[in-house]
Formats: C-alpha cells, sequence, structure tokens
C-alpha cells in the first residue's frame, strides 16, 4: 500500500479521502510543513500532496520561493523517491514555475482539483 502526505494548511485543500481509499493509498494527514518534516523522519513517504503559496515579498523570510521550500529540501534527504502532486490556485499558478525551477514535481493541479486528473496522475 502507498503512502500519501496530504499537508493541508488552508480551508481551500480540497479533502481527497474517499479517492485515496478508493485507490488503496494510505492518508497521513498533516496540518503543517513542520508535522511533515517530523513524520519524514519517521516514515518516508510514496506521495505528497501540498498546497502552493507563493512567498510575496518577505512572508518566507526572502530566501524561499513558497511555503514548500524548507519542507521538499527534508524530502530530498529523507525521501527522495517521493512523487510531489502541488495543488495551486488560479492566482498561485502564474508563480510555481518558480518552485519547479528548484525542485522535482510530479505534477501540478490547479485548484479546484479535478478528481479525475489527479486520480490519473496517482495511477502514474
Amino acid at each position: 500500500m502507498s503512502l500519501l502526505y496530504s499537508i493541508i494548511e488552508s480551508p481551500g485543500h480540497p479533502d481527497l479521502s474517499a479517492l485515496y481509499r478508493k485507490l488503496g493509498i494510505e492518508q497521513v494527514k498533516l496540518n503543517s510543513q513542520r508535522k511533515a518534516i517530523n513524520q519524514l523522519k519517521r516514515r518516508a513517504p510514496d506521495w505528497v500532496v501540498a498546497e502552493f503559496f507563493y512567498g510575496y515579498g518577505n512572508n518566507y523570510a526572502g530566501v524561499n520561493v513558497s511555503n514548500l521550500d524548507v519542507f521538499l529540501h527534508s524530502l530530498r534527504k529523507y525521501a527522495p523517491q517521493a512523487r510531489v502532486i502541488v495543488l495551486a490556485s488560479p492566482r498561485e499558478m502564474a508563480h510555481v514555475d518558480k518552485l519547479t525551477g528548484l525542485f522535482d514535481i510530479h505534477a501540478v493541479l490547479r485548484l479546484p482539483v479535478d478528481e479525475q486528473a489527479l486520480s490519473e496522475v496517482l495511477q502514474s
């Protein structure tokens, strides 16, 4: 059974639990990047689904592109085989290329998420 981290940092993150169960994927819900990094040290995921928030101005100490940078650096160390699916709002889509230029992202899906599209990504 595959393990998926669902990093839920906003109310806009869709509840895809039923889809994950249908596909036989075990989901671990985490509500912060810090908790996700701590979990990485215990059990490496096969998949990560997380929302992307661009670091406008100084929101992320001026060094990081987004909310995902620190987690993705840790992922390289603890679970380099994990495939990352980024969810982005229409507003944030314009900035996702900055993240994909720095990290290996398996797929980027626009919110609201099309469950069929996500299902296809998870089965690829």
